[in-house]
């Protein structure tokens, strides 16, 4: 069966464009496994053939893969905390700042931060950047529009602040979706655009086997100006960040 995923990694590539081999090994099959137990197909063989002819299968497995959980201001106490470094270390440096917010989902996480900043009146240099891998949540991000559900760490204020009520939710308004920039892109496979301040990937590098991890985390010391801030998830600590160059200032922030 190891082989059969061999060849499904190098299939990947070329027809899901997504580099499987950065992925962890057991996680990643049991996932795929679980996909293709929803599909009349004996093996990987039949199944990448199957999804050679459906675009829908396809699609279908490529969200599966790349699907993270977010929310808005996930983990507030963190959000404090750097909320806290952008006024201490970055808004006196560097005056407007220029931000990434990447495997951003459906949009929550960069939304927050145009929040932040508005509350906190700091200026940006260009609108937030957003990415992430999948063209059909990004589709969502820009649209803006969350359940109420997913709205558990907004304060009432915020609410009326920054987004307009309407049927099972809110939207997100013109004037904080005017600072961000959606786009497409593949951590793993695209090239990273430099001096930023700010950079914002959270709960995304877990799923990946360590090598490719720290080649991500060696990309993100890279695009950063110097005294740049990189901000993690609650479940990513950088082991050993010095040897990427970073110093840690904080839980889950580290500056360049």
């Amino acid at each position: 069966m190891s082989e059969s995923f061999e060849i499904f990694n190098k299939w990947a590539v070329k027809n899901l464009s997504m580099d499987l081999e950065a992925y962890k090994e057991k996680q990643l099959q049991r996932r795929i496994l679980n996909m293709m137990s929803n599909h009349p197909v004996e093996d990987l063989a039949s199944y990448m053939k199957l999804m050679e002819r459906n675009k829908e299968v396809r699609d279908e497995l490529k969200k599966y893969l790349t699907i993270n959980v977010t929310e808005f201001f996930r983990n507030p106490e963190l959000f404090e905390a750097l909320n806290q470094q952008v006024q201490k270390n970055l808004s006196p440096l560097f005056g407007p700042l220029k931000c990434w917010s990447a495997a951003c989902s459906n949009g929550s996480e960069p939304y927050s931060l145009a929040m932040m900043f508005e509350e906190k009146n700091v200026s940006l240099k260009q609108k937030i950047l957003a990415t992430d891998i999948d063209q059909d949540i990004l589709k969502r991000a820009k649209e803006g529009f969350y359940f109420n559900s997913e709205l558990k760490n907004v304060s009432k204020h915020q609410l009326t602040t920054f987004f307009d009520n309407e049927e099972n939710g809110y939207r997100v308004n013109d004037h904080i979706k005017n600072k961000v920039r959606f786009k497409a892109h593949d951590l793993l496979l695209d090239k990273f655009d430099s001096d930023f301040h700010l950079i914002i990937c959270r709960n995304v590098t877990i799923y990946f086997k360590p090598d490719a991890r720290d080649k991500l985390y060696q990309k993100f010391y890279d695009s950063l100006v110097p005294g740049g801030i990189f901000f993690t998830g609650a479940t990513e600590t950088i082991n050993q960040p010095e040897k990427f160059g970073f110093k840690k200032i904080d839980s889950f922030i580290y500056q360049k």
